[in-house]
């Protein structure tokens, strides 16, 4: 990856994301990329940012390129990113190894992006060894990260205590590894004992149990043993169907954005109202119009 390279993939992205002139057309012309995702989710104030901010330089150590997307929840004002994790990962900004792009919400659920699977692929095309993706974190929503990453990384704190007795299974079955951060705090074991004997529980019939590991990443304790984990789950094979959901998800919406396009809400109002008050307005016939592909 070169500099160039970089300032292309910044201007593509926003491009993208905000539906530029050309947007479909540079889509359409990506190869087909094979990058491996890691995805780093979990609740507010685990430290995901933090620990992100390790694993780029154990990736850079380890002679590798990287590209990074850090969803912030979105400013309601202007939709824009607020948290500013690039502030956070300053030390790799400028690395030529690194791309590090903040991106907002924009108002999705799930805790990503609305274009995150075209961004994504997007990223794919600039030849980097790993994407890693971190969420903003907001609880048992946060589901969708799995159909696009190939390991998720969910990060938790031991103060989250009851928690880990309610959490849900949504969010307990996209972990493919659990990250125990700021594990020097009081009640760290318990809280370990604890989520281990509930992955015992719930994935009693899997052959193999989900690993937990303890880091303390403002101390970089742990996370090299985080990394090592990692790379041996991206080893494996992993079944894509929650992959495949996601993408004919993302194929459903953008078909229908398609044909909606040329819908005005204000007209179909005018339209409905002159319509009924002529008496004359049967919303099923008026619809059947819109029908024909």
């Amino acid at each position: 990856m070169q500099e160039g390279d970089t300032k292309s993939l910044a201007r593509s992205i926003s491009l993208v994301e905000n539906e530029q002139e050309g947007y479909e057309s540079l889509l359409q012309s990506i190869p087909t990329g094979n990058t491996k995702i890691i995805g780093i989710t979990g609740p507010p104030g685990a430290g995901k940012s933090t620990l992100v901010d390790s694993l780029i330089g154990l990736i850079i150590h380890s002679g590798k390129k990287v590209g990074v997307l850090c969803i912030d929840p979105s400013s309601p004002f202007n939709l824009g990113a607020v948290l500013g994790d690039r502030i956070r990962m300053s030390e790799w900004y400028t690395h030529p190894n690194v791309f590090i792009r903040s991106l907002a919400t924009r108002g999705s659920l799930g805790g990503l992006h609305p274009k995150i699977i075209e961004i994504t692929d997007l990223m794919k095309a600039f030849h980097f060894d790993y994407i890693v993706i971190e969420t903003i974190g907001v609880g048992q929503t946060e589901v969708e990260i799995v159909g696009l990453a190939d390991v998720t990384v969910v990060v938790m704190v031991p103060e989250a205590g009851d928690e880990v007795q309610t959490m849900k299974a949504g969010l307990m079955e996209i972990a493919d590894i659990f990250v125990v951060n700021k594990s020097d705090r009081p009640d760290a074991e318990t809280f370990m004992k604890n989520l281990r004997l509930m992955l015992a529980s719930a994935f009693r019939n899997h052959q193999e149990e989900v690993p937990v590991v303890k880091t303390i990443a403002t101390q970089k304790e742990g996370t090299k043993e985080l990394y090592d984990i990692i790379l041996y789950q991206l080893q494996k094979e992993h079944i894509p169907e929650k992959k495949f959901w996601l993408l004919a998800e993302r194929a459903y919406w953008l078909i229908q954005q398609k044909r909606m396009k040329d819908v005005d809400k204000q007209k179909l109002r005018k339209e409905i109202e002159q319509l009924s008050r002529q008496n004359n307005f049967n919303l099923y016939q008026f619809i059947n119009q819109f029908q024909s592909a």
